[in-house]
């Protein structure tokens, strides 16, 4: 386990109630820092769990909400020193399969919510003339192409050139803004996957979770704390001098 102090922060980090959400909010909250969960699978807009927790309900999809949440979160805690976007949704389907409605509820999440997040805390940071940190969980799908996943890959890579952008313009302000690139990683949102392009592909989850290993020059998939590590550099004094990146976090998967 990799801790650093970070007790005089505060972080904002979306979807942080499952999955590598839920290990980078642990970690946060294990190096010192004051850490705001939000979540769709929260019940309150905003409730303080201890003096260092608090979660928020907050559906990306919907730009009113984004808006709301900020608000609250802003009157409660101020502005925030960390930022990372980490709520994701994927669909499975071939692209001439898919379907209209699941493209756009993945880019309302993955990227404009996303967006509108980075974008109004980033404001504030600037308006305060405070230092910051805003960290994006793209993925090795933002760099390549995968099968049954056309709306996910396009998601991500707008992610990272969102990422670039942001980094040029904010490097001014001291706020650094940079992305993380997991490959294979055991989450919930996996293990689904496996099971629904099973069935596209006619594989068993089993077969799929093989032939995922077989990729890996490590040999293994990642675990959540595999990328929760790597979100908490970037969150430290130890990443000062970066801004702009895209890292991998792949076991040697991806390697550009």
């Amino acid at each position: 386990m990799i801790t650093l102090d970070l007790s005089q922060l505060t972080a904002v980090v979306t979807g942080g109630n499952s999955g590598i959400g839920q290990g980078i909010v642990q970690i946060l909250l294990e190096s010192g820092a004051k850490v705001i969960s939000a979540d769709l699978a929260y019940e309150d807009d905003y409730k303080v769990i201890d003096g260092q927790l608090s979660e928020s309900r907050l559906d990306l999809s919907r730009s009113e909400d984004i808006y709301r949440w900020s608000d609250i979160v802003l009157e409660q805690s101020g502005v925030p020193d960390i930022v990372v976007n980490c709520a994701g949704i994927s669909t499975m389907d071939y692209v001439i399969d898919s379907k209209l409605e699941d493209w756009e509820k993945v880019f309302s999440i993955n990227s404009t919510g996303l967006y509108l997040v980075s974008k109004i805390f980033a404001k504030k940071m600037v308006e305060a003339g405070k230092p910051g940190r805003i960290i994006q969980m793209a993925s090795q799908a933002g760099k390549n192409g995968y099968r049954a996943m056309g709306g996910y890959c396009a998601s991500k890579h707008a992610v990272l050139g969102l990422t670039k952008v942001m980094a040029i313009e904010l490097a001014q302000h001291k706020i650094l803004v940079n992305a993380v690139c997991p490959g294979i990683v055991e989450t919930p949102m996996k293990h689904r996957e496996r099971i629904e392009g099973g069935i596209i592909r006619k594989m068993t989850a089993e077969e799929i979770y093989a032939e995922d290993c077989s990729q890996v020059p490590l040999g293994r998939t990642a675990e959540v704390l595999d990328v929760a590590n790597v979100v908490l550099f970037l969150a430290s004094p130890l990443s000062s001098y970066m801004t702009g990146q895209a890292i991998n976090v792949t076991g040697g998967m991806t390697m550009h």
